[in-house]
């Protein structure tokens, strides 16, 4: 019966175009030295987001969120992970093919500053804090949960960048793995928990 939905399949087209856009955005950004220009562009293309399409989690850990909280039915949150998963393919795909940056600047890694461990920690953290923003402002008007979820990506990349490339959103870091075939400390960004 859902699977014959208009606003299922309305849906799960957002969560890829969601996904595709934040993703190539962040990868776009990611091409300037230093966290601060992908730390607020995913911020400001998150917000953007969320007032243009109505509220896409455009995230595998937000979906895993609302599952864990019965907020969205199990075929919902499958689909739309593999919608948002083949959204993120698709951008690193494009980031690749306009040579926007080499293999290894695509993907997010355990840095140098800590290892595997530390780079969970934060990344989780940082995981954390947004699903809490994102269920916090579930009810808010548009403007005000696009700029209280914008902040979260912003302050969340700043805070776990140093550490674990501040993805916390495992599609982000799919995407471009799946690409570029690096694999390397892939589990930290699919690692941490999803629900606040």
């Amino acid at each position: 019966q859902e699977l014959r939905s208009g606003r299922f399949w309305r849906g799960v087209l957002a969560e890829l175009l969601a996904t595709l856009i934040f993703v190539g955005v962040v990868l776009g950004a990611s091409a300037s030295p230093g966290p601060l220009a992908p730390a607020l562009a995913g911020g400001l293309v998150a917000g953007g987001l969320l007032c243009t399409l109505g509220g896409p989690q455009a995230n595998p850990a937000l979906t895993l969120a609302l599952l864990c909280t019965r907020k969205l039915s199990a075929l919902r949150g499958a689909v739309g992970v593999l919608a948002q998963c083949t959204g993120a393919t698709l951008a690193a795909a494009a980031a690749r093919a306009a040579a926007l940056q080499d293999d290894t600047g695509l993907v997010t890694r355990v840095s140098a500053a800590g290892t595997a461990g530390t780079a969970l920690a934060w990344e989780t953290f940082a995981t954390f804090q947004l699903a809490l923003a994102a269920f916090a402002t579930s009810e808010h008007a548009a403007p005000q949960a696009g700029l209280a979820l914008g902040g979260a990506v912003a302050a969340g990349a700043l805070a776990a960048g140093p550490f674990s490339g501040g993805s916390m959103n495992p599609a982000r870091s799919l995407g471009p793995a799946i690409v570029t075939g690096l694999w390397d400390d892939r589990w930290v960004s699919w690692g941490h928990p999803g629900a606040p």
